[in-house]
């Protein structure tokens, strides 16, 4: 199970806190010869992760690298993995698609492709600073379907808040970022994509990641949060229309085209049938499961205890990574988690997901009087079709403070 992480994006929106750089085609061929180095030091590591065979190619946007350099890595993953996935995802952005690039990735052996829209609002984007259009991510979305893609992702974006406004009543937030009418004209068309709805899509409200460009202005007062009220019920939406569209909410802000509905009132498998297209990197991950991370600001977990993660600094991990002699290659931060971090993972991921976790297992990881309370107050179900407990889909919303009672 291998995470390559690529750095680069052409521009930054305004939410975006995770690590990257403006790309530039100089940096491709340095960044190239940093990630082989890597992987070649860690070959025995990445062998151990294989029981789960799975490449995720993030970002940053992977598609800002020249087909080429992609080919290149992708080529030296494999390698090490044997090249045989389950499944082999690639974030990409609509603004890089077209109908040539669509069919670059499904002969370089994508099986699942990860696109990032977050709204069809041309004034959502415009303020996110997106670089694609609505149309724009139809087109590209209808490239993917017309070269073979029958597993395709979208992200969409809710509990938007709005640029800070004089009225008459004071400051306040207004414009189409706080309606709920945009979110409901979001789902309608991403339901009827060309081709066919997306096979999964994974809902985020936004949040405010330290060192973003939105940050900082609501720092300055240039921007209001949308209310907890306004984006609990967006998010009652979400699920309310794609539960109705056939999809199965498998984990919090993640949703998997399923087969029939059977009507129940819940996140899982007893709300719909089992979805072929959960997506296995990602669940893996909330499993607990040993992966590799590659690339600058790339997470590794060993599966037991031991969590390690490369510096978030191009510059220096080109310039370390490349270097002759290997006692000047980084080993890496790392931290080893005590039995109480472990648990404490254990139960905050679980929760997260509409299996659940064991109760027998929460019992023995978490106080009984807590747990009790949480099952009376209904913050709690058993499952119907295990022994699991889980978190009710109405009650996702507020999962994290549900899960801070337990942890």
């Amino acid at each position: 199970m291998v995470y390559l992480h690529i750095p680069f994006c052409k521009s930054f929106c305004t939410y975006c806190a995770f690590y990257s750089e403006i790309f530039s085609p100089d940096q491709a061929a340095h960044y190239e010869a940093a990630v082989k180095a890597e992987l070649h030091s860690r070959e025995a590591e990445i062998r151990k992760t294989l029981s789960t065979p799975t490449l995720y190619i993030g970002g940053g946007t992977p598609s800002v690298l020249p087909p080429d350099v992609l080919r290149r890595l992708v080529e030296a993953v494999a390698k090490v993995t044997g090249g045989r996935y389950q499944e082999f995802t690639v974030e990409i952005n609509p603004d890089d698609v077209t109908p040539d690039y669509a069919s670059f990735l499904k002969g370089l052996g994508v099986t699942r492709v990860s696109m990032g829209v977050q709204s069809f609002d041309d004034r959502i984007l415009a303020r996110m600073h997106r670089r694609h259009t609505a149309e724009g991510a139809r087109r590209a979305f209808g490239c993917l379907r017309e070269s073979g893609f029958d597993n395709i992702s979208v992200d969409l974006i809710f509990g938007l808040g709005g640029p800070v406004r004089e009225g008459t009543d004071g400051v306040s937030a207004g414009g189409v970022w706080a309606e709920s009418s945009a979110l409901e004209s979001d789902l309608d068309a991403l339901l009827s994509l060309p081709g066919g709805p997306p096979e999964h899509i994974s809902a985020y409200q936004l949040s405010l990641e330290e060192g973003s460009a939105l940050y900082e202005q609501v720092r300055r007062g240039r921007y209001r949060e949308c209310e907890d009220e306004e984006a609990a019920r967006q998010y009652r939406m979400v699920c309310e229309r794609l539960r109705a569209a056939g999809y199965e909410h498998y984990e919090i802000s993640n949703f998997a085209l399923a087969g029939a509905r059977t009507g129940a009132d819940a996140m899982g498998p007893d709300a719909m049938d089992p979805s072929p297209y959960r997506a296995l990197h990602n669940s893996a991950y909330w499993s607990g499961v040993p992966y590799v991370g590659l690339g600058p600001a790339a997470h590794s977990y060993d599966g037991i205890s031991r969590r390690s993660w490369n510096p978030a600094d191009l510059k220096d991990y080109v310039t370390r990574w490349t270097a002759r002699e290997s006692s000047s290659r980084p080993g890496g931060n790392s931290e080893q988690l005590t039995p109480e971090q472990r648990a404490m993972e254990r139960v905050m991921l679980a929760l997260r997901t509409a299996d659940g976790i064991p109760e027998v297992e929460l019992r023995r990881l978490c106080s009984d009087a807590r747990v009790d309370a949480l099952l009376r107050q209904t913050y709690l179900e058993k499952s119907r079709i295990n022994a699991n407990l889980r978190i009710p889909e109405r009650n996702g919303f507020i999962s994290d403070t549900i899960i801070a009672e337990l942890v």
